[in-house]
């Protein structure tokens, strides 16, 4: 097989290594296998045909005899061809051939025997059942089963749920094999392909699935005893108990998310496989490769392009440590899962070739088989030519076409290519120069630099080192025991959260920060308290140290936002401040109210009562807070107090009454009080509507009696005795106002009301000196008149007869 490229496909085998190496040559010219398999020991190669099965033995190998086992229709094909572990015997592996029907054979080869079926299996239960897929996990057979009805005409959408997911337990021992009994893991199941991993067996949609319900993978991991749906927008998005003994149907699982899944697009898959790590790979029919892990989470791979693939045709995969080897249309091309990069494509001349599969990822290395021999894929120059530098000047040159693109007014797309070739812009040319020079590995020769490069280079030279320990790091991490990988994980997590907060707070990076947070709760909490500086003072008060810059990142990043065209641009993706809310209500929830009132006196955003809510637009940092708070049927007390906490920090006037509204509703009078004596002093005005809906609620109740010294410090010195008593009557119903009440009665006295009233009536002394000005006088008091003699009537009138002629005289 003759291939282009620089990579280096070497023969590993050829025809003349085998013992019936002929007629393994005619039988690729006569017939090419669709699946080849080889034996654990690597001295049999088994090929499944169309209509038989045939073991070809190696020369030197020790026995003889052969296996082959052919079927001709009507007789049911094969289905399952596989290796089981049998570790208790002196050849510890046996070969599994599963037909259609249910009926399983296990051979084994032995020195002086050769090949022989050690035991004859029925699998199924019932004769109509038909076996559409089956793997191996840790000792047991899955399979997907179809269960058709008995003498019904069905619709094609019951028909589609015709099927089961089945399980039995399979010991292997010397002198045979024994079965458990039948469970049945999903009911009323769509027909699925069945891959065993390490941790758990995937469930993938064919294209005889039916089309509605292809549109997610399930993930049984017996182990946890879970059963979980899986989307691509989504990852997963339901999970369902499945004990021993438990069945699981279909319909229930798939009930709570089927608004959800209605919306989705359907999933067709060209091809699939498995990762060294036991991670599920697929490629979808936007040709797109992607990873599924065992918890439900989707990762991108890489892209081939949507006309790379052809409609129903397979992709096949195969994957090597971090490599994947993908057949597509007659070229071999190797991606880096770690990068995401394409290291080479390949244009072989023959499209008869196929992956040959090992036994549960024992053998690592990728060979493929042709009608001539056996490759073996070189992957040690794929190795090389994958250090970072390629894969980093590309990803320079790709992040600057979104840099320039962005800032262009032209309409024209601008691409990696034109970028490199136009000299346009200098900035990634030298960036790329420099980061090849950088790290180009010890024992190769570093490219010369430039001398405007150089003087680049004594700039950058922290943050590339910052970069080399990162890179080092995470290679660290991906070889660390488990106990290593919590503290590299931290280690990981802060000096990508440093990196982060100096770069844009675009989308992207928003998203990258949400993947972070979301993967490594814990790690990401003590990055953003160490970045932060959040730690108690003397008086056990939160304080945040962090430099302004910091505390830009955070406040001033992309904000949520009243308009629904803006909430929509972040598509679900939540903003640095919401995720560090949600870093402390996870795990300091007592500093979250603190941490909130720190935010707003940095933003400046402590508002008169008379002002607005905040900016035109724009959400304010309590109802932010208030937003990733968990919303449930049942609020907890927690939670509720959580809440009220938040509301109070804000100090804004309207969250204040909304929180003591409340503390009042659920009763809590002593923290009522505290928040009253200690939010009046805030504004007048606020000191007023405090108090009258204190009042309101002390005329109702004698809740507050033990508290009623503590309200009458709050009455405001512009309300009087009218006043007060008019919000009293506004609260009191007409069938309280008994002037007789029983005794122990709610109902409010006057004696109740005496210590309020005393203090709002008038002193004597103060009215004395509202008429001080009056009463001020040249002496006082004022002297007293002289007294005259009373005449008395007659002598009075007589008097009055002589006063003319007296006046004439």
């Amino acid at each position: 097989m003759n291939q282009a490229g620089t990579l280096l496909l070497r023969q590993s085998l050829d025809w003349d290594d085998f013992i019936r190496g002929r007629a393994l040559r005619e039988l690729l010219l006569d017939q090419f296998p669709n699946r080849i398999l080889g034996s654990p020991d690597g001295r049999h190669l088994l090929l499944l045909c169309q209509s038989r099965v045939v073991a070809f033995q190696r020369l030197g190998a020790e026995g003889g005899g052969d296996l082959e086992r052919s079927w001709h229709p009507p007789q049911p094909p094969v289905v399952g061809l596989f290796f089981l572990e049998s570790p208790s015997t002196a050849i510890p592996w046996v070969l599994g051939v599963v037909w259609e029907r249910g009926k399983a054979e296990l051979w084994r080869f032995g020195p002086s025997a050769g090949w022989h079926v050690l035991q004859s299996l029925e699998l199924c239960h019932g004769g109509r059942a038909r076996i559409i897929s089956i793997c191996s996990w840790r000792g047991q057979l899955v399979w997907c089963e179809e269960r058709p009805a008995l003498g019904a005409q069905l619709t094609p959408e019951r028909r589609a749920f015709q099927y089961c997911i089945c399980t039995r337990s399979l010991q292997i021992g010397e002198q045979g094999a024994q079965l458990s009994p039948l469970r049945v893991i999903l009911h009323n199941s769509p027909l699925y392909q069945v891959l065993a991993s390490p941790s758990g067996v995937f469930l993938v949609p064919t294209p005889d699935t039916f089309t509605n319900i292809a549109k997610f993978i399930i993930i049984w991991q017996p182990e946890n005893a879970a059963i979980s749906v899986a989307t691509p927008s989504r990852g997963c998005i339901c999970t369902k108990a499945s004990h021993p003994g438990s069945e699981v149907d279909f319909k229930k699982l798939v009930l709570g998310c089927v608004g959800l899944l209605a919306s989705m697009d359907v999933l067709t898959i060209y091809g699939c496989a498995l990762s060294s790590c036991g991670e599920l790979l697929l490629v979808t029919k936007a040709g797109t490769v992607e990873l599924v892990q065992p918890n439900g989470r989707w990762r991108p791979v890489f892209d081939f392009g949507k006309s790379a693939v052809a409609p129903g045709q397979q992709v096949q995969l195969k994957a090597s440590g971090s490599t994947l080897a993908c057949l597509l249309r007659g070229a071999l091309h190797l991606v880096d899962l770690d990068s995401r990069q394409l290291i080479e494509k390949k244009t072989l001349n023959t499209e008869e070739v196929l992956f040959l599969d090992f036994n549960a990822g024992e053998e690592e290395e990728v060979q493929l088989l042709a009608p001539n021999g056996i490759y073996s894929l070189d992957l040690s120059d794929a190795a090389k030519e994958s250090q970072p530098e390629p894969n980093l000047v590309e990803m320079v040159f790709e992040e600057a076409c979104k840099y320039y693109q962005r800032r262009s007014l032209s309409n024209s797309q601008l691409t990696v290519e034109k970028l490199k070739k136009g000299d346009m812009f200098q900035a990634p040319i030298a960036l790329s120069a420099i980061l090849c020079h950088s790290l180009t590995p010890k024992d190769k020769k570093p490219k010369v630099l430039t001398e405007p490069y150089a003087k680049l280079l004594s700039t950058m030279q922290l943050e590339l080192q910052s970069y080399q320990n990162l890179e080092l790091l995470k290679a660290r991490v991906v070889g660390a025991s488990e106990s290593e990988v919590e503290s590299y994980g931290e280690a990981l997590v802060e000096q990508e959260l440093s990196r982060l907060l100096h770069l844009d707070s675009n989308k992207e990076n928003l998203e990258y920060l949400n993947a972070i947070f979301s993967s490594f709760p814990k790690a990401s909490w003590k990055a953003i308290q160490n970045h932060l500086q959040l730690q108690q003072n003397g008086d056990g008060l939160l304080v945040a140290r962090a430099t302004p810059d910091i505390w830009k990142k955070i406040l001033w990043g992309p904000l949520p936002s009243l308009s629904k065209q803006q909430e929509g641009s972040l598509n679900g993706v939540l903003p640095l401040f919401e995720l560090v809310c949600l870093a402390l209500h996870q795990f300091k929830p007592k500093w979250l109210p603190r941490f909130v009132e720190l935010s707003q006196e940095c933003l400046g955003a402590t508002w008169t009562y008379s002002s607005k809510e905040g900016p035109e637009g724009v959400v304010p940092l309590y109802k932010r807070a208030l937003a990733v708070l968990p919303r449930r049927h049942k609020c907890s007390v927690a939670d509720r107090d959580m809440e009220i906490e938040l509301l109070l920090s804000s100090q804004r006037p309207k969250a204040i009454l909304q929180a003591i509204g409340q503390l009042i509703r659920h009763q809590r009078w002593q923290r009522v009080m505290e928040a009253a004596e200690k939010f009046s002093r805030l504004s007048p005005l606020l000191n007023k509507e405090i108090f009258i809906i204190l009042l309101g609620e002390f005329s109702q109740h004698r809740a507050l009696d033990p508290y009623s010294d503590m309200l009458w410090e709050l009455c405001p010195a512009d309300l009087s005795a009218s006043d007060i008593l008019s919000v009293i009557q506004q609260h009191l119903s007409p069938a309280e106002c008994d002037p007789f009440p029983p005794e122990g009665s709610s109902q409010l006295t006057v004696g109740l009301l005496k210590p309020l009233l005393h203090k709002l009536t008038p002193s004597p002394s103060g009215r004395t000196e509202m008429y001080a000005d009056a009463l001020q006088g040249p002496t006082f008091p004022p002297p007293t008149p002289p007294r005259q003699h009373r005449v008395p009537p007659k002598a009075a009138a007589s008097q009055e007869e002589q006063t003319p002629f007296q006046n004439h005289t």
